[in-house]
């Protein structure tokens, strides 16, 4: 059997989750989304995802038409309906049907679907071993453009980064701003460790402020770890002591190399090591019951 599907009130056979490709989702990349976690039985930080999607929505001038409650109740039950424990979940607000135009006017009703399934980003080898990953030259949207901390359908800034890792043979790409500094992975956040200190990219950079991003920062600071949020460049990639990406989907993965300079002895580093094991024990604990 295939998967139940939310889509605008009703769940239906994945077959039948259709949306028209009159939808200005599917035209102009004109809607919102998330992507979050379930372990355990239990939806990781519902409420932050939540509060993340009505936000990115609010700044598009997007009026999600059911509340933060129900939205979180089809979450859940889009779970217990695809029998979920551990997997991911994708949930997505269009802009609605619309015409051939630009005006989101002409959109009448935002469409809302939940999918939930399982999902692997990465394979696990490269949690054990780390992972190879590189600059590129395309560089992240300027928030003054289109705000990469708006969680929009419109990735096409991402993919094209993603492109180019693929084109060098590795599976990720981080990439810069404007002036050069670090922003982000292309799904991802970035954070190094230096004597000892962790830093990750500021938000007012344009950086996604990531669900994993804020529970990995908790974490660092219950260990001791002062951690800041600090501008910092690709020098501070190659002298980095540790480095990992952060993400829903790519929890936390350690990073052994950046654009072929070696990173913490080519191998995962202690500290990068530790805050992954604290992040799959509070997996374990947090998170909305589904069940």
């Amino acid at each position: 059997m295939g998967l139940t599907i939310y889509l605008d009130g009703r769940f239906v056979p994945e077959e039948e989750a259709v949306i028209s490709v009159f939808d200005h989702g599917l035209l102009y990349g004109d809607g919102v989304f998330e992507g979050i976690r379930a372990y355990h039985g239990r939806v990781f930080r519902l409420k932050e995802h939540i509060d993340r999607l009505y936000d990115s929505a609010k700044a598009i001038a997007l009026a999600i038409p059911i509340s933060q409650e129900e939205m979180a109740e089809v979450v859940v039950e889009t779970c217990r309906r695809n029998q979920i424990r551990d997997g991911y979940i994708r949930l997505v607000v269009t802009r609605g049907k619309g015409d051939l135009g630009l005006d989101p006017r002409k959109c009448l009703r935002p469409s809302v679907f939940c999918i939930a399934d399982s999902i692997q980003l990465y394979p696990p080898e490269f949690y054990q071993k780390g992972m190879r990953v590189i600059t590129v030259p395309t560089r992240r949207n300027v928030p003054e453009a289109l705000n990469p901390r708006i969680k929009s359908l419109n990735y096409l800034n991402n993919i094209l980064a993603k492109v180019e890792a693929n084109l060098a043979g590795v599976p990720e790409a981080i990439m810069l701003t404007q002036e050069g500094y670090v922003a982000e992975a292309t799904g991802d956040n970035v954070f190094i460790i230096r004597r000892g200190t962790l830093l990750t990219p500021p938000l007012h950079l344009g950086v996604l402020e990531g669900i994993t991003r804020d529970a990995v920062m908790e974490l660092a600071r219950k260990m001791g770890m002062t951690v800041r949020e600090a501008v910092f460049t690709r020098y501070d990639l190659f002298t980095a002591d540790e480095c990992f990406l952060t993400g829903t989907a790519a929890e936390i993965v350690p990073v052994i190399e950046i654009d072929g300079r070696s990173i913490s002895g080519g191998q995962p580093g202690q500290l990068t090591q530790r805050l992954i094991e604290a992040f799959r024990e509070l997996t374990k604990i947090e998170g909305e019951p589904i069940y």
